[in-house]
C-alpha cells in the first residue's frame, strides 16, 4: 500500500467528479485516500445517492475497508485491496446516475488481469450527467483505439425522477492502454439528430428537431424521433451525435418542467455550433472522461475547446496519485492542445 493522499473535496470546481476520479486512482494505485468537504460547491453538499453507490462499488471491486458511507457524509476515508475482475451489479435505487458510477469504477477494472462484468441500474439519462449514448458513441470507442475492449448494451432508459435504467458493460482489459493522440478530428461523417420522448406528447420531440433543422440544417433524414415506451417514467432527451472520421461526440439536451422544447434545443444546437466552429478534435466533456485513461496509458494527447474549470480540478486530482506531466497550451482561438506524458 503507497502513502496516503489526502484531497479537499472544496478545490477547483469541488463537484462529484473529484470523488469519482480519486476513488479510481485509489482503486488502480493501492493508495489510501482521505476525502473531505465532498462536494462543497454544490447546492447539497456531500453524498448523495449515485455517490454513495459510486463509493461501495469501487469498495467492491478492490475490497476497501471505508469510512463515511453514508448519505450527506462530507469526509470519507478509503483503504482498498487488489483490484479484482468479476461480475458486479451496482444500483443506485434512485433516478441518480449509473453511468457516473460506471466512470468510477470502468478505470480500475482496465487494468484487472481479468474480463469483467457490469449491471448498472438507475438513471441513464439525467441532467449534468454523460447519458448511455455518449459511452457508447463518444467514449467507448476510443477505449478501444487505447486496445481495451468495452461492449456496451441499454436495456432500459432511465430518466430523471422515476429512474428505473439498465444497462451492461463487458469489459476485457488490455495488458496495458496504448497511447492516444487525436489532433484532427478528421473528415465528417453523418451527424443526426435523435429526440428521445417517453410518455410525454410527440410534439415536444417534433418542436426540437425543427429547431435543429433551422439552426444546423440537417435533412430530415438525419433526425429521429424515438419514442420509449419501456422506460417507466416520463422524458424528452434531444440528442445530437456529431460524427467524424477519427472521434464522435455527443451533444444533449434534457427536457424538464419550465423549459420549452425550443429553448432546450437552441441551447443544444449551441454547443454543436459551438464545437463545429473549431477544428478542435474533443469536446468539452469528452475531454473531461480520456484524462485518466490517457494519464494511464502513460501519454497522450488531444486538442479541445477552452478546459473547463471541471477540466483543470481532474488534472489537479490525477497528479495527486499519477507521477505524470499533464500540460495545458492555448494554440488558437478557442483551441487548446492538452499533451500528457513525456
Amino acid at each position: 500500500m503507497g502513502d496516503l493522499v489526502r484531497i479537499d473535496g472544496a478545490r477547483g470546481e469541488g463537484g462529484g467528479q473529484i470523488l469519482r476520479t480519486a476513488l479510481a486512482l485509489s482503486a488502480i494505485t493501492g493508495r489510501p485516500l482521505e476525502l473531505e468537504n465532498i462536494r462543497a460547491k454544490r447546492a447539497k453538499p456531500g453524498l448523495m445517492r449515485q455517490h454513495l453507490t459510486a463509493l461501495r462499488a469501487a469498495a467492491e471491486i478492490s475490497g476497501a475497508e471505508v469510512s463515511g458511507a453514508r448519505i450527506g457524509a462530507t469526509s470519507i476515508g478509503f483503504r482498498p485491496g487488489p483490484v479484482r475482475a468479476g461480475d458486479y451489479h451496482f444500483a443506485v435505487g434512485t433516478a441518480g446516475s449509473a453511468t457516473l458510477v460506471a466512470q468510477t469504477v470502468l478505470p480500475a477494472l482496465l487494468g484487472a488481469t481479468a474480463p469483467s462484468r457490469l449491471v448498472l441500474e438507475g438513471g441513464t439519462h439525467n441532467p449534468a450527467s454523460p447519458p448511455f449514448e455518449f459511452l457508447a458513441r463518444a467514449f467507448l470507442p476510443l477505449l478501444r483505439r487505447m486496445g481495451a475492449e468495452v461492449d456496451a448494451r441499454l436495456v432500459h432508459r432511465g430518466f430523471y425522477p422515476a429512474g428505473g435504467g439498465r444497462f451492461e458493460l463487458d469489459v476485457r482489459p488490455p495488458a496495458r492502454l496504448a497511447p492516444l493522440r487525436l489532433l484532427d478530428r478528421g473528415a465528417p461523417a453523418a451527424h443526426e439528430a435523435e429526440a428521445v420522448i417517453a410518455h410525454l406528447p410527440d410534439g415536444i420531440a417534433a418542436r426540437e428537431l425543427e429547431v435543429v433543422a433551422e439552426r444546423l440544417g440537417w435533412p430530415e433524414a438525419r433526425r429521429t424521433v424515438v419514442r420509449d415506451t419501456t422506460t417507466p417514467g416520463p422524458g424528452n432527451v434531444l440528442l445530437l451525435t456529431l460524427a467524424f472520421e477519427a472521434v464522435s461526440d455527443v451533444v444533449t439536451g434534457f427536457g424538464m418542467k419550465g423549459i420549452g422544447a425550443e429553448s432546450l434545443a437552441s441551447k443544444a444546437a449551441t454547443q454543436a455550433e459551438r464545437y463545429l466552429a473549431s477544428p478542435a478534435a474533443v469536446g468539452v466533456h469528452l475531454a473531461d472522461q480520456l484524462l485518466l485513461p490517457m494519464a494511464l496509458g502513460g501519454a497522450g494527447a488531444f486538442t479541445t475547446l477552452r478546459p473547463s474549470r471541471h477540466t483543470r480540478t481532474n488534472i489537479e486530482v490525477i497528479q495527486r496519485f499519477l507521477e505524470i506531466p499533464i500540460r495545458l497550451e492555448e494554440v488558437g482561438r478557442d483551441l487548446w492542445q492538452i499533451e500528457i506524458g513525456g
